[in-house]
């Protein structure tokens, strides 16, 4: 199968979009069947957005560079490499680990040790998720190692993570979910971030059918 240089990415067809995003809908339907069983809410899903964006633009999709942020981040290993970010309006984070914890974390006062763990633990069962949906895709094994969390503004967050993976590659897969919990009628609004080296870049393109 002809490899497609990584500079075209940004020329994806609507069909080849379309493949990517039923991916990412897969995976946010199993990110959400997780949470309502971590959380004990009913949870739905939206469709989710898909963006593939140059390493420099990762910072600006979700949102101002000063906005508070949570970011669980984890080495992808397996047939394919890179890294993934989940990544969290602060907010969104706090009531994510109030809601696994049973406890609250008031915006204040910060996650303590528990709502960081909590929050990685979050980050690691929805990450896998989505892993595990490209994993079926691709027909590939896909891991990911143990969860670091990141706490601080977008830019102060996200920028030492795209430094780290700029030498390796040069894309993100984006994706924005919003999922509403039912019985408290809240809506909470989440990044998933797949940076893939170029070898691996170029698997995922040639599986959906590029050049």
């Amino acid at each position: 199968m002809t490899e497609l240089p990584a500079d075209d990415v940004r020329n994806l067809s609507p069909g080849q979009l379309d493949a990517l995003r039923e991916v990412a809908n897969i995976g946010a339907g199993h990110a959400a069947t997780a949470l309502s069983q971590m959380t004990g809410s009913t949870i739905l899903i939206s469709v989710p957005r898909i963006r593939v964006v140059p390493m420099e633009e990762m910072t600006v999709e979700v949102g101002p560079p000063e906005e508070p942020v949570a970011a669980v981040l984890m080495s992808m290993l397996g047939d394919i490499t890179g890294r993934t970010l989940l990544v969290f309006p602060r907010g969104t984070g706090l009531r994510l680990a109030s809601l696994l914890a049973r406890r609250e974390f008031a915006d204040g006062h910060g996650f303590g040790a528990l709502g960081e763990s909590a929050l990685k633990e979050v980050g690691n069962i929805l990450s896998g998720a989505y892993l595990n949906a490209l994993s079926e895709f691709l027909g590939m094994v896909l891991l990911n190692s143990p969860p670091d969390l990141a706490i601080g503004s977008a830019k102060a967050v996200l920028t030492p993570a795209a430094s780290e993976s700029a030498a390796g590659g040069t894309y993100v897969f984006c994706v924005e979910s919003e999922f509403t919990m039912q019985e408290q009628a809240e809506r909470l609004r989440g990044f998933f971030m797949l940076l893939p080296d170029p070898p691996s870049l170029r698997v995922i393109l040639n599986a959906v059918r590029l050049g």
